[in-house]
């Protein structure tokens, strides 16, 4: 009778062990990589005022200015847990900052998907907050609410119309409408975006986010710079065909 408890004993244990083999915590580095791209053609800032692009509206464009702040990154487990991964990042194109970061994390083996907010919540977007943002002028005026910026891209444009290279200043935030002043209306317009099936296994995680660029200007909305080009910032209407547009701005690299 005991020889046969201590054989149920080792067997119930070693199916224990043996099912928790997957849930053992681990220290793992996480190397997180934005990629830019206009539709495949990779866009670095070397292309800057240099390299024309097309638009889907068959403008042709030139990128002098692309910053953009992505907030409340994590990574979610198929249970809904989430671990932190940045509150905030300003990334900077043509400065190559945040392009690319790393972060050691305890995680269990899984998958994830990686979240986060495409600008910033209205929760999050805190006027004056954020001295680092304070610092690279990306303030909204407080006529407009203040907060900050989720975007700032700045470029030229021409077409069959317009010959003559004329600036743009696609400039995203939280949509206001200021018509009366004394009774402004705000929406939040920050996309909260999740890029599904990351595989964590043993070993270091690389995710690579690729960032279509020309999905700004073509979907759903197919974008006319004739008649979108600037003073987009207190255009209420404008500032919602952005946040929809931006849904299709991110996306998982398959080699991620």
């Amino acid at each position: 009778m005991l020889k046969f408890l201590y054989s149920l004993t080792l067997l119930l244990c070693l199916v224990s062990c043996s099912s928790n083999e997957d849930t053992i915590l681990q220290s793992k580095k996480i190397t997180v990589n934005f990629v830019h791209k206009w539709d495949d053609v990779v866009v670095t800032k070397a292309d800057f005022n240099s390299k024309s692009f097309e638009t889907e509206n068959e403008d042709k464009v030139s990128i002098e200015l692309y910053r953009y702040v992505l907030s409340n990154i994590k990574l979610v487990d198929a249970n809904n847990n989430e671990t932190d991964v940045s509150d905030y990042l300003l990334i900077d194109l043509g400065e190559e900052k945040n392009l690319s970061f790393e972060i050691d994390k305890i995680l269990i083996n899984g998958t994830y998907s990686l979240n986060f907010t495409f600008g910033f919540s209205d929760e999050d977007n805190k006027d004056g907050e954020y001295a680092d943002l304070n610092s690279a002028n990306f303030n909204v005026p407080t006529s407009l609410g203040g907060g900050y910026h989720y975007m700032q891209f700045d470029g030229k444009y021409t077409n069959t119309t317009t010959t003559m290279p004329s600036g743009f200043n696609y400039h995203a935030i939280r949509a206001a409408d200021i018509t009366d002043p004394a009774n402004p209306v705000y929406e939040d317009t920050s996309i909260p975006i999740s890029l599904t099936n990351i595989e964590v296994t043993d070993g270091d995680i690389v995710i690579n986010v690729t960032v279509d660029i020309s999905q700004w200007f073509e979907d759903p909305n197919t974008w006319d710079l004739n008649t979108l080009n600037q003073m987009l910032m207190p255009n209420f209407d404008a500032q919602k065909l952005m946040s929809a547009n931006g849904a299709t701005v991110f996306s998982l690299d398959n080699d991620s």
